[in-house]
């Protein structure tokens, strides 16, 4: 009777031994082939490490292979510019008033697209008015400067537009005056080029300050003063006179503006005495002109 569970005994020992030796077995091979497969895996990283660490000056690695660089760092908050003084002040000038320039759109142009290539320079205006501000404006960073002949506008304009620089200046003529100042002005003293300040021309302006006629104007424009009626100033001394600051300079031209060219004087006066061989172009009531020095060049005639 004991027999029995002896077998039972034994056959359950073997099972326990079989059971350990197939263990110890799939030990034994799961460890041969690591072992097999580290080698072949070792150098593929290594070689990897080196590619990746060593730079060939001869062969450039593949598109795929090369890594995408990181992006720059943006910083969140953009850096903030204030609009120049000039501008704002324009902005909010015109923005808020019906009131608008007397030259057209396509008359502002024109010398608006002289003003893109020349500021900062100087400009000087002939006229005070509507437009003043958007004038100094264009000319954000250089210098310009309004001659009126109306003092108490110009107090007006001063009240409003504290920033703008501008001058009283007085006439002395007459529209009803042209022709004969016409007359005076193709006397030989009058094609002589000096500083209006010492001309013995009649129609030169002497009165402006002095400051006004040391400074070479880059570009200047004769929308003044009165030339509507028989009794209005009129624009001839005015065109006359800038065509001699322009002539005057030591080197290089300025830009002549004459605005209402529709009306006798200043159709007759600017193409006398600022030169038809000089007028660059023309649109609407506008005409621009372009007048070298005549003393970087002597025996340069009064027009081409």
């Amino acid at each position: 009777m004991r027999s029995k569970p002896q077998s039972a005994l034994n056959t359950k020992l073997i099972l326990i031994c079989a059971f350990f030796l197939l263990f110890l077995l799939l030990v034994i091979i799961t460890s041969s082939t690591f072992s097999k497969q580290q080698p072949s895996s070792s150098p593929i990283s290594e070689e990897t490490h080196i590619s990746n660490s060593t730079t060939d000056p001869i062969q450039d690695p593949k598109p795929s292979e090369s890594k995408p660089e990181p992006c720059p760092f943006t910083p969140l908050t953009p850096t903030c510019t204030k609009a120049p003084p000039s501008l704002a002040n324009a902005l909010v000038h015109y923005a808020t008033t019906n009131i608008t320039p007397q030259q057209t759109f396509k008359e502002i142009s024109v010398s608006a697209r002289v003003l893109e290539k020349k500021s900062p320079c100087n400009f000087l205006v002939f006229g005070l008015g509507h437009d003043s501000l958007m004038w100094t404006a264009l000319n954000y960073g250089g210098r310009t400067v309004f001659m009126e002949e109306d003092k108490a506008w110009i107090e007006q304009i001063k009240q409003k537009l504290p920033t703008l620089e501008s001058y009283h200046v007085e006439y002395d003529t007459k529209v009803h005056q042209a022709d004969d100042l016409m007359e005076t002005g193709m006397k030989e003293e009058c094609k002589v080029v000096s500083d209006p300040r010492f001309s013995k021309c009649q129609l030169a302006l002497k009165g402006f300050p002095s400051d006004i006629y040391d400074i070479e104007w880059d570009l200047i424009m004769v929308d003044a003063p009165t030339g509507f009626h028989d009794e209005a100033p009129g624009r001839m001394n005015a065109i006359y006179t800038a065509g001699l600051m322009a002539r005057n300079r030591e080197e290089g031209e300025t830009d002549v503006f004459v605005h209402d060219v529709d009306r006798v004087v200043e159709d007759k006066f600017s193409k006398a005495f600022l030169c038809e061989g000089y007028l660059r172009e023309q649109q609407g009531r506008l005409r621009h002109f372009t007048i070298p020095s005549h003393r970087a060049r002597s025996g340069r005639p009064f027009c081409p």
